[in-house]
Parts: structure tokens; sequence; C-alpha cells
């Protein structure tokens, strides 16, 4: 795995380096073929306290931890144990899964068309109060809500945009105020 460490009001010293390296390499064990991908370190320092932000992206899922203590080496550990857990938690429901649908071919399907989804904001308007910072695109796997579910909660956000496999269309998962989960469909 290629990892781009950085730091944020703070020196990345070559013995933060290798820590983040060692403890990082520890995920691999839970893969069969080595990680290709592109993961980013952020370790910063705000009054005090140590926050190291970590994100993987692979093959239909992001990894994505973040933890925040008086001591750099403490989030570090602390952000690999999240992320071997998101990893465990996520095996299991893909293993119960195959053992309930019986095919593999189910679980990892590649949109078809090629489509990608696109979030922008075209607002014509006088008013410049509306100023898209950040665009993003992406790929639309095909997944049911309960999977859909785990990501928003693996990347940490409190919304998620998928296709649904139950209908074929674009929905959207979201945590509520309430702690529980809401859907939106297309009407």
């Amino acid at each position: 795995m290629n990892l781009s460490i950085r730091g944020q009001q703070i020196e990345v010293t070559d013995a933060l380096k290798d820590y983040v390296d060692k403890k990082l390499s520890r995920l691999e064990k839970y893969f069969d073929a080595p990680l290709n991908s592109d993961g980013a370190v952020t370790l910063s320092t705000t009054r005090g306290l140590h926050t190291v932000e970590v994100t993987i992206p692979l093959k239909g899922i992001v990894l994505r931890a973040e933890d925040e203590s008086d001591d750099m080496y403490a989030s570090i550990d602390a952000v690999v144990d999240k992320l071997e857990r998101q990893i465990r938690k996520h095996k299991t429901k893909v293993n119960r899964k195959f053992r309930q649908e019986g095919s593999l071919k189910t679980l990892f399907v590649e949109d078809p068309t090629g489509t990608v989804a696109t979030a922008e904001l075209d607002v014509d308007t006088d008013d410049d109060d509306f100023e898209v910072v950040r665009t993003k695109r992406f790929m639309l796997k095909p997944m049911d809500v309960e999977e859909a579910i785990l990501q928003m909660n693996m990347v940490g956000h409190n919304f998620f945009v998928f296709s649904n496999i139950e209908n074929e269309e674009v929905s959207v998962v979201y945590k509520r105020n309430d702690g529980k989960y809401g859907l939106i469909e297309q009407g």
C-alpha cells in the first residue's frame, strides 16, 4: 500500500513515518493480495491534542478512521484498531452474504453501464451565497440498504449515495438525529 503521510501544524519525522508504516502494514494480513491503493494519512496537532486521520480507498469500499488523544503514537494505535474492526466487520458481512446467496459474483458487482454519479450544484442566481468548493465523482456500486449503511458508517459520514439493488434507482441513506437511519428514494 502506498501511503501519503502529511502533517498539519506538526513536522512528520522519520520515526513517525516508520511507526505509521509499521502499524498500517498490519492491515495487509486481512487481504489475499497486496494492497495497491493509495492511502492518505494526516497527522495534526491542535491545542495539545494529536489527531490522526487515515483514509484507504479500496475496490468497493473506503476505509476511514480518525482518533484524537494527548499522544500521537496512542492516536496512531487507536486508528489502526478502528480500521481493523471495520475490516473484520465488513468481511463478516460479506461472508454472511456469501453463505446466504451462494454466489460470489453477486457480491462484487461493477456498474455495467459505466455511469458516473456527479455531485454538482448548478445554481443560476444573482446571489453569490452559493459557492461549490468541491466536486466529487464516484461510481455507484449496486448494494442493498444494509450494506449502504455499513459503508456510510465506515467512511464516517452522515449520508451515503448508492445504487439500490432492489429497485435499480439512486438512493440515499442518512443518519437521523435520533441515531436511527433514514432512506431517500426517487418518487
